[in-house]
């Protein structure tokens, strides 16, 4: 693109795909939609510009890496640019590991308004996702918000509770990350029915776009 040029990155989304596809594409633009750059909400003209790029060419775009991440970046003049690269799975998955990236998330949400990644945890029947009550869910986090509200689960939030955990705070009985990125993540060291039951979902919602895609692609 001649003459573009993107300012200093203000908003970076990561979003996974899957045979060329996005899954979670109307979640994702409605938590985009809800976020904040330089100090005011993402506008609608910019979330109609990445939906219109993710229907006409992310296809394309998305051929030399079909299962990546889509990259969304907006800079502090409201400019945009989507760019697609490989996914790398998460090297370390310890409950320590998953609260602090859960604790940087939370940094960033103060910013934009929306924590790309969140820290979940079970205790007894409740699933409790660590994030103010009043914050927009990420697009990966209202899918499981309603995956639980459809299982009969009850949801609730704590603000605090990354935090807690990487203080040693152990009172829970499963831990998972829920990420744009990365979708549901048990924790190596605190996995259970629930966050694997959750975790076995997203990865056949990502299942069932690969074939649909490849169908879509043979017609």
């Amino acid at each position: 693109m001649d003459g573009f040029a993107l300012g200093r990155p203000a908003l970076v989304c990561r979003w996974r795909l899957a045979g060329r596809a996005l899954p979670l594409e109307n979640r994702h633009l409605r938590a985009l939609g809800r976020r904040l750059v330089a100090g005011g909400p993402v506008s609608k003209q910019l979330v109609a510009w990445a939906k219109q790029h993710i229907e006409w060419t992310l296809a394309d775009g998305a051929a030399r890496h079909p299962d990546g991440v889509l990259m969304l970046v907006l800079d502090e003049a409201g400019r945009a640019a989507m760019t697609v690269g490989p996914y790398e799975p998460l090297a370390v998955t310890t409950s320590s590991a998953l609260a602090e990236r859960a604790q940087l998330a939370a940094r960033e949400a103060a910013e934009t308004g929306v924590a790309p990644e969140t820290l979940w945890v079970v205790r007894g029947d409740v699933l409790v996702a660590g994030c103010p009550i009043d914050q927009p869910l990420s697009g990966a986090a209202s899918l499981v918000a309603d995956l639980a509200k459809t299982t009969g689960v009850p949801v609730s939030r704590e603000v605090d509770l990354a935090r807690r955990v990487m203080n040693g705070d152990k009172d829970h009985d499963e831990l998972l990350l829920v990420s744009d990125e990365h979708g549901v993540v048990p924790a190596s060291d605190a996995a259970g029915p629930h966050a694997r039951r959750l975790a076995d979902g997203y990865a056949r919602l990502l299942e069932t776009t690969r074939r649909q895609q490849a169908g879509a692609r043979r017609v």
